[in-house]
């Protein structure tokens, strides 16, 4: 076999300048054929070593027979079944070539975007823990919301991956924009679709917006790798040397970082910046509705003696004068209000940790004073008795039913002026010590007696 060089040379010799075959075959000293060789060929010569066939060989037909019944089989699970007595490193690469025969291909096209069309919405969870106070820190979900036409990329963190929380944070980026494009296109995240279908929050909020909302195949990323692909970019740009204080402070850097870099960056795939293209973003959009989707995580409760309701494992005080009535609460991510009959009762700063109780100062001296007129009320109840009929019951003073029963329990008694009436005072607690009956008593039996005999 000749080298390349010497392959050029006789192509050049032959072509260029005429040489003929045989004196070609004496200036190089190869053989005539191998100049007619080299001169046939349109391609450079290569080495190719024989093969020499592979491990798999007599395993083959088992193996396809597996990935006939089960085309995703695992090449360890594949291994215990034939008894693959190698390493798993030439069964894995053969699998890689093999497989495609039995799943199938499933190519993604380059998809172009309508103006206005469609934005890819997911939850990033950045790798760091953020400071809630209370000594509380938290890894905390970041709502990413791409429009597929400019490229245009919102960002918010949000409280939790409850659908209040989801949607709240939605309507405050699609208010950020000024208007809502037409589809809004999410994976099966559990608040948003995970059934197969939206749920019912998440179809009253495209159903208010007038939009739709189009959830992904599972376990497809791909169908909306755009707002995958930036939520990468978040990671290895944005975050990377950050500190953050708050929430807010994470929300602050992040708008502006945003704005000074990832939508003020010319992107090759579109030949633009997002911000250039926004503009005609916007205009294809639909307009907001005059009244604006409900949002944050509802809870009607009847409120109870402690006159606190619970909002994400945190008690949050009401004003305690709607103690037994129903209230209803809506937390958002930034409040928590309460109203009965559309009385606003409470309104508080939301906490995103976990487990506080949150009470207002006013809330606090009204349950003192309540408490005070009911004490106060008891106490005139207990001092004022009635009948059966309302009417109240008279109260006597002691002295008034020893004068109606004619009994003196006075233990210093005056001196008697009489000398009957002295030896009745005399006589009877003589005859009480002696267990007598008293002499009255007795006079009034023997009158009794003596009525009977007549």
């Amino acid at each position: 076999m000749i080298t390349v060089e010497n392959w050029a040379e006789i192509r050049r010799l032959h072509r260029s300048e005429g040489v003929a075959i045989k004196e070609i075959a004496r200036r190089l000293g190869v053989a005539r054929n191998t100049v007619r060789a080299a001169l046939a060929s349109d391609a450079p010569p290569r080495y190719e070593r024989p093969s020499k066939g592979s491990v798999v060989d007599p395993y083959e037909k088992t193996i396809r027979a597996l990935l006939l019944e089960a085309p995703r089989m695992t090449a360890p699970e594949i291994a215990a079944r034939i008894n693959w007595p190698y390493s798993l490193s030439p069964l894995k690469k053969w699998l890689t070539l093999v497989r495609p025969q039995y799943v199938g291909l499933d190519p993604s096209d380059r998809t172009e975007y309508a103006a206005g069309d469609i934005a890819q919405c997911d939850l990033w969870f950045p790798a760091v823990s953020i400071p809630l106070g209370f000594d509380q820190e938290q890894i905390l979900p970041v709502l990413a919301m791409t429009l597929a036409y400019s490229r245009m990329t919102s960002g918010l963190m949000i409280p939790s991956r409850k659908a209040g929380d989801i949607l709240a944070g939605m309507w405050q980026l699609i208010a950020g924009w000024g208007k809502a494009p037409k589809q809004l296109v999410w994976d099966r995240e559990a608040a948003i679709g995970g059934a197969g279908r939206p749920t019912i929050e998440a179809a009253s909020f495209a159903g208010t917006l007038g939009v739709s909302i189009t959830l992904a195949p599972p376990a497809d990323p791909e169908f909306k790798g755009m707002v995958e692909r930036r939520n990468q970019y978040f990671e290895t740009s944005f975050l990377p040397g950050r500190r953050f204080a708050s929430p807010a402070d994470f929300n602050t850097q992040l708008d502006h970082w945003l704005a000074e870099t990832a939508n003020a960056r010319r992107m090759r795939v579109i030949q633009a910046r997002p911000v250039d293209l926004f503009a005609t973003d916007l205009a294809a959009m639909v307009a907001l509705p005059p009244i604006k989707p409900l949002v944050g995580i509802p809870h009607r409760v009847r409120l109870g003696r402690d006159y606190y309701v619970r909002v994400a494992s945190n008690d949050y005080s009401v004003d305690p004068r709607f103690i037994g009535r129903f209230v209803d609460v809506i937390a958002t991510p930034g409040r928590v209000v309460a109203s009965c009959e559309g009385q606003l009762i409470a309104d508080h700063e939301r906490f995103w940790g976990r487990e506080r109780t949150i009470t207002d100062p006013q809330h606090r001296a009204t349950a003192k004073i309540l408490r005070h007129d009911l004490a106060q009320r008891r106490r005139a109840i207990r001092a004022t008795r009635t009948h059966d009929d309302g009417h109240q019951v008279a109260i006597r003073a002691l002295p008034d039913y020893d004068d109606l029963f004619g009994v003196d329990f006075d233990p210093h008694p005056e001196p008697a002026i009489g000398k009957d009436h002295c030896d009745h005072h005399d006589n009877r607690p003589a005859r009480f010590e002696a267990g007598l009956p008293d002499q009255g008593v007795e006079d009034a039996h023997d009158r009794a007696d003596l009525g009977d005999a007549g």
